[in-house]
């Protein structure tokens, strides 16, 4: 029988992607959720959506930490919702009160990747409203350096490659899942 035909095993709770911008969290989410069949939801695109402009109009407009917040409250309401695999921004792991509700809800994921496939990933975007500074790459280093000790906070970390494919660091979380306890319906917790 081919793997697609497979019934994957069932989710029992959201799977949230962390990690930095360039990881994979979008990509690798949407192929997860495909392989799993459930929903994919991406906090940013939600907060896109009800404030009806883009994230770097929000952060021009009303500042990171209005942007915070709303990324918070988002990310509770999905969080709220049926288990799907959902992938956040770069910065949400960073509150305390962000990890505390993925903790009580779902399962964190850390997307890892080194600094060269990041910039590999992001330097030819321009809807990083984080790396409009003079040096890109050096704030993204900084971003990195600071931020990696946080997501290693994260419930399971999955490291990423540059010559992985999208499916095939799918495939390596849905195995990190499937090794996780509590994940899926029959795992125990």
């Amino acid at each position: 029988m081919p793997r697609s035909a497979v019934k994957p095993p069932k989710l029992i709770r959201p799977v949230v992607l962390v990690g930095m911008m360039g990881a994979g969290k979008t990509a690798v989410g949407t192929q997860l959720a495909r392989l799993l069949r459930v929903g994919f939801l991406d906090s940013d695109a939600e907060i896109e959506r009800a404030a009806n402009r883009s994230v770097a109009e929000i952060f021009a407009r009303d500042g990171e930490p209005f942007f915070r917040a709303r990324e918070s409250e988002v990310l509770a309401r999905l969080l709220a919702g049926p288990p799907a695999i959902l992938s956040t921004g770069g910065g949400a792991f960073m509150s305390q009160h962000n990890r505390n509700l993925i903790a009580a809800q779902g399962v964190s994921v850390w997307l890892r990747a080194d600094i060269d496939l990041l910039w590999q990933r992001v330097k030819a975007k321009t809807t990083r409203p984080l790396l409009r500074t003079a040096d890109p790459l050096g704030t993204l280093t900084a971003l990195l350096a600071s931020r990696a000790p946080i997501y290693g906070l994260a419930q399971i970390v999955v490291q990423a490659e540059a010559g992985l494919s999208v499916d095939g660091m799918a495939r390596k979380v849905q195995a990190a899942l499937e090794a996780t306890p509590g994940v899926f319906a029959g795992q125990g917790a």
